[in-house]
C-alpha cells in the first residue's frame, strides 16, 4: 500500500472531539468499570509490582532468619508458609502477570490499532487476577497460608493434617488466576494476528509482537496441565479420590509430571518477553533495525517449542529410566542455541550502531552479563551427573535467580525507564535510575552468587536453620547483606515511579526517536492511534516521512466516529489486508460483577460450602450469559461503513473472518491440552501398573460406544442447523438445535451410565477414579455445549442470530467440533483400552 493515497482535506477538530469523547475514561468511583486497554494494562501493571514488592518483604525476612546459624527470628511452619508465597507469589502474581499488562498496555498502538478485540475479557482477567491474588496473599495473615513449597509436591500436600487449608487456597485461588492467564492469552493470539493495522504483514510485525504471540501460545500449551493437575489433586483433598496414593495404584509422580510440563515453559513464558522488550530498547538507542530479524523470530518460536521437551530435568533424581535422562538432558542443553542466538543478535545491533547510553540500556546491558551466568549454571544442571550433586540445594536456588532476575527483571525495569513517557510523558529520573541499577545489580551478585557455593558445600533448600559448624554462616550472612542491598535498588525504582511529577517538563512525543509505531500518541489521549495508519516497513516511524502528522491529523483509517462508538480495524492474519470494522464494548461493570461471581466459586470451594458454591456457580453463568447477550454479536443498522480512503469495509462477519470464531479456536486448543493431559494420567498409571484395573470393573464396552455415538448424531445435527439457517430454513434450525440438544443430554447420561452401573468406586482405586474424571469432563462440556445450543436459539427467537448474522451459532459450532472430537477420545479409551490394557 501507498501512503502518498491519502485524502486531502484535513479533518477538523470537531472528529478530535468526537474521537476523544467516545474514548474517554469515566471519573470517579465508575472509574474501575473502564475496560481500556490503558486504564487496565496501568491496573495490571501496578498489582502485579504490589504483589512483587508483598513477595520480597517475604524474601527479606526468609534472609533474616537465615543470616546467622541456628537463629529464631521466625518459626518453622511461618517460613514455610512465607518459602511457600514467596515462589507462588513471584511466578504466578508478578512474572507472568506483569507481561500481560505490559502487552495490553503497548499492543494496541504498537500494532497501529485503537484497541485489542476484546476488552471486557482483558478487564475481567485483571479482576480475576487482582482478587485471586489478594485471597492468595492473604491468607499468611491469618496463618493459613500454603506451606508445602510452591510446586505442592505430594504427599505432603495432600495430607490434610499436614498441609491444612493452605494447600486448597492454592490449588483453587491460583486455578482463578490461571483464569486470567489464559484469558489474556486468548486476547493478546487475536489482537496480533486479527487488529495489526493494515500493510503490517506477519514479516513486518515489532519483535516485541512476535514474542507476545509465541508466549501467548505457550501459555495455551502450559497452564492446561496444571488445571488438570490442580483438578486431580483437589479431588484427592476434598473426595480421597486416590491419584497420588500409591496404595490405591495413584503416584505423585503424576502430579511432577504435570507441574513440570508447566513449570519448564513458565520459566521460558517468563524470559521471552523480556527478551521482547530487549528488542524493542536495543534497536532504538543503538539507532539502527534490528541485526537479523528473521533469525530472532525463529530463535524465540524455536525456544519456545523446545521449552516443552525439558521438564524432566526438574525429575532426574525420581529414578526415571536412562534412555530418559538422556533424552531430556540433551533438549535442556539444545535450547541453549536459540537463546544464544537471541544474545548475539543484541551484541551484533549494538556494534552495527552508536549506542546511545541510558538508563534503560544500562538494565539491559545488566540484563545480558547476569543471565548469561545464569544460563551456564543452566547448562550444567541440565547434565544429570551434575544435577544428581547439585539438586535440591541452594545451587539452584542461585541459577534460578540469576535467571529470573537476570533474564526477567533487569529487562522489566529497563522497560519502565524506556516507556515510563508513554504513561505522563514524562521520564523517570536519570540519576536515580542510575544508583538503582548499581544497588540492583550489585546486591543481585552478591546475594546469589554464594548461593552457588553454598549449593556446592551441601546446604539444602527449604530449611530455615542450619548449624554453626558446616562453613555456610559466612556465605549466607553474605547472602542476607546482598538481599538487602538488591532490596533497596528496587525502592528507590518504586520510590521514583510513585513520586509526584506535575513540576517536571514533559517529554517530547518520541523522545528516544524510536522507530515504531507505539510513539506515535499523545500518552494523554485513549484511542490508541488518532487515525489507524498504513505501514511499510518494520520501523515506520524512521521509513515513512511525515507519518505521525499524517497519522494525527486523521489521514487514514477510521478518523472520525460518526455514530459514536468505539472502533477498530481486523485485518487478515498473514497480509493486513482490511476486513472489517469492529465496534468494541465501552465502559461497563459486568466483567467485575463476573470476576467476583467466579471469585465467590472459588472461595466457596475452598471452605467446602456446597450451596453456596453451586449458587455462586449459577449467578457466574448467568452474569457470563448478560455479559455475552449485551456485548457481542451485534447486529449493525447498516452493513458496511466508510473506513477512509475510499474503504468501505463490512460491520459484521462471523466464521474465520471473525475475531470471535478465532477466540473460540485458541480458547478450545488450550481446553484440549486439558483434557489431553488428563488422557496422559490415565496412561500414566498403564505404564506404572503390570495390572492397570487391578481386577476392578470397567464401565464395559456397551454404554462408552452408546455415548460416542449419541455425541456424533448430536454434531452432526448441529451442523445440520448450522446448514439450515443458512439456507433460510430458521423454524427447522430451531427444531433440529433442540434435538441435538436433547442428543447431547442422552450421550451424556449414556457416559456417566457406563461407570455407575459397573459400581465402579472411585475411592477404592485409582482406575474407577480417572476414569470418573474423564466422564466428568465430558460430560462438564456437554452441559456447556447444551448451554451455548440454548443460547443459540434464544437469540434467533430474539432475532439477534439470522441466517446472514449467524456468529453465535458459526462459533458453537466449532464447539462441538472439539467436544464430539474429546467425546470421541474418552468413550474409546473407557470401552476399549482396558480390553486391551487389562
Amino acid at each position: 500500500m501507498n501512503t502518498r493515497a491519502r485524502s486531502s482535506a484535513p479533518p477538523g477538530k470537531a472528529q478530535e472531539q468526537r474521537l476523544r469523547e467516545v474514548w474517554r475514561t469515566p471519573s470517579g468511583w465508575r472509574y474501575w468499570t473502564s475496560v481500556n486497554n490503558v486504564d487496565v494494562g496501568i491496573w495490571y501493571a501496578g498489582a502485579a509490582f504490589a504483589f512483587m514488592l508483598f513477595a520480597g518483604v517475604l524474601a527479606l525476612i526468609m534472609r533474616a532468619q537465615l543470616a546467622v546459624p541456628d537463629n529464631d527470628l521466625v518459626s518453622a511452619d511461618f517460613y514455610n508458609q512465607a518459602f511457600t508465597l514467596h515462589g507462588t507469589v513471584m511466578m504466578f502474581l508478578f512474572a507472568v502477570p506483569i507481561f500481560e499488562a505490559i502487552a495490553i498496555f503497548l499492543l494496541p498502538p504498537m500494532l497501529g490499532a485503537r484497541e485489542l478485540p476484546f476488552p471486557r475479557l482483558g478487564a475481567f482477567g485483571f479482576w480475576s487476577f487482582l482478587l485471586g491474588g489478594v485471597f492468595v496473599c492473604g491468607s499468611i495473615f491469618f496463618n493459613a497460608a500454603p506451606s508445602s513449597g510452591w510446586f505442592m509436591y505430594p504427599p505432603l500436600a495432600t495430607d490434610e493434617k499436614l498441609s491444612g487449608i493452605g494447600a486448597d487456597i492454592w490449588l483453587l485461588g491460583l486455578s482463578f488466576i490461571e483464569v486470567a492467564s489464559i484469558a489474556a492469552a486468548v486476547e493478546i493470539i487475536v489482537g496480533i494476528m486479527k487488529c495489526r493495522a493494515p500493510g503490517m504483514r506477519i514479516n513486518l510485525m515489532p519483535l516485541f509482537a512476535w514474542y507476545l504471540l509465541v508466549v501467548a501460545g505457550m501459555i495455551l500449551f502450559a497452564f492446561p496441565p496444571l488445571i488438570a493437575g490442580d483438578i486431580l489433586f483437589e479431588l484427592q483433598r476434598m473426595f480421597d479420590w486416590p491419584f497420588f496414593d500409591p496404595a490405591r495404584g495413584g503416584d505423585p509422580l503424576l502430579w511432577q509430571h504435570l507441574f513440570w510440563i508447566f513449570g519448564h515453559p513458565e520459566v521460558y513464558i517468563i524470559f521471552l518477553p523480556a527478551i521482547a522488550l530487549m528488542a524493542m530498547i536495543v534497536p532504538t538507542f543503538a539507532q539502527r533495525p534490528i541485526v537479523g530479524y528473521s533469525w530472532i523470530v525463529l530463535a524465540a518460536v524455536g525456544t519456545g517449542f523446545l521449552s516443552f521437551g525439558l521438564w524432566v530435568h526438574h525429575m532426574f533424581t525420581t529414578g526415571l529410566p536412562q534412555i530418559s535422562l538422556a533424552f531430556f538432558s540433551a533438549a535442556s542443553a539444545a535450547v541453549a542455541i536459540p537463546t544464544a542466538v537471541q544474545i548475539f543478535v543484541f551484541i551484533a545491533t549494538m556494534l552495527a550502531g552508536r549506542v546511545v547510553l541510558s538508563i534503560p540500556m544500562l538494565f539491559g546491558a545488566g540484563s545480558i552479563a547476569t543471565f548469561v551466568i545464569g544460563g551456564l549454571t543452566g547448562v550444567m544442571v541440565a547434565l544429570a551427573p551434575f544435577d544428581w550433586q547439585a539438586h535440591d540445594t541452594y545451587f539452584v536456588v542461585g541459577h534460578l535467580h540469576y535467571v529470573l532476575i537476570g533474564g526477567m527483571l533487569f529487562p522489566v525495569v529497563a522497560g519502565i525507564y524506556y516507556y515510563f513517557p508513554l504513561i505522563n510523558a514524562r521520564h523517570l529520573s536519570v540519576r536515580w535510575g542510575k544508583i538503582a541499577f548499581w544497588l540492583m545489580f550489585t546486591g543481585l551478585n552478591v546475594a546469589f552468587f554464594p548461593m552457588h557455593l553454598t549449593g556446592l558445600r551441601g546446604m539444602p533448600r527449604r530449611v530455615f536453620t542450619y548449624p554453626g559448624d558446616l562453613g555456610w554462616d559466612w556465605l549466607n550472612l553474605m547472602s542476607t547483606a546482598g538481599a538487602y542491598t538488591f532490596a533497596a535498588g528496587v525502592l528507590i525504582v518504586v520510590a521514583d515511579i510513585v513520586r509526584p511529577k506535575h513540576g517536571d517538563p514533559k517529554s517530547a512525543l518520541n523522545p528516544w526517536n524510536a522507530g515504531t509505531l507505539e510513539w506515535i500518541s499523545e500518552p494523554e489521549e485513549m484511542w490508541g492511534v488518532r487515525s489507524i495508519p498504513i505501514v511499510e516497513s518494520r520501523y515506520p516511524l524512521w521509513d515513512q516521512k511525515n507519518l505521525v502528522a499524517d497519522v494525527n491529523a486523521g489521514r487514514f483509517y477510521l478518523p472520525d466516529v460518526e455514530e459514536g462508538r468505539r472502533e477498530g480495524m481486523v485485518t487478515s492474519v498473514l497480509d493486513a489486508k482490511p476486513e472489517q470494522v469492529i465496534r468494541v464494548p465501552a465502559t461497563g461493570g459486568i466483567t467485575m460483577i463476573a470476576a467476583v461471581a467466579l471469585a465467590a466459586v472459588f472461595l466457596t470451594l475452598t471452605f467446602k460450602w456446597w450451596l453456596a458454591a453451586s449458587l455462586a456457580g449459577f449467578a457466574t453463568l448467568a452474569t457470563i450469559l448478560y455479559w455475552l447477550w449485551t456485548g457481542t454479536a451485534e447486529i449493525p443498522k447498516k452493513a458496511e461503513r466508510d473506513a477512509g480512503l475510499g474503504l468501505v469495509l463490512p460491520l459484521y462477519t462471523s466464521g474465520p473472518a471473525s475475531v470471535g470464531w478465532w477466540a473460540m479456536f485458541i480458547t478450545m486448543t488450550g481446553n484440549s491440552t486439558g483434557f489431553a493431559s488428563l488422557v496422559f494420567g490415565y496412561f500414566f498409571y498403564w505404564t506404572i501398573h503390570a495390572d492397570f484395573t487391578a481386577g476392578a470393573t470397567g464401565p464395559g464396552l456397551t454404554w462408552p460406544l452408546i455415548s460416542v455415538a449419541l455425541f456424533v448424531l448430536a454434531w452432526g445435527t448441529m451442523m445440520l442447523a448450522r446448514s439450515l439457517n443458512a439456507n433460510g430454513s430458521v423454524g427447522l434450525m430451531r427444531t433440529i438445535l433442540v434435538t441435538s440438544s436433547v442428543l447431547a443430554i442422552a450421550a451424556a447420561a449414556a457416559a456417566l451410565a457406563g461407570p455407575w452401573l459397573h459400581r465402579m468406586d472411585p475411592v477404592a482405586h485409582v482406575y474407577p477414579a480417572i476414569v470418573w474424571v474423564l466422564v466428568g469432563w465430558t460430560v462438564v462440556h456437554a452441559g456447556l455445549g447444551v448451554i451455548m445450543q440454548f443460547y443459540c436459539l434464544a437469540r434467533s427467537v430474539a432475532g439477534r442470530l439470522t441466517p446472514t448474522h449467524d456468529m453465535d451459532l458459526r462459533n458453537t459450532c466449532l464447539y462441538w467440533h472439539f467436544l464430539a472430537l474429546m467425546a470421541a477420545i474418552s468413550g474409546a479409551i473407557m470401552g476399549l483400552f482396558p480390553e486391551v490394557g487389562g
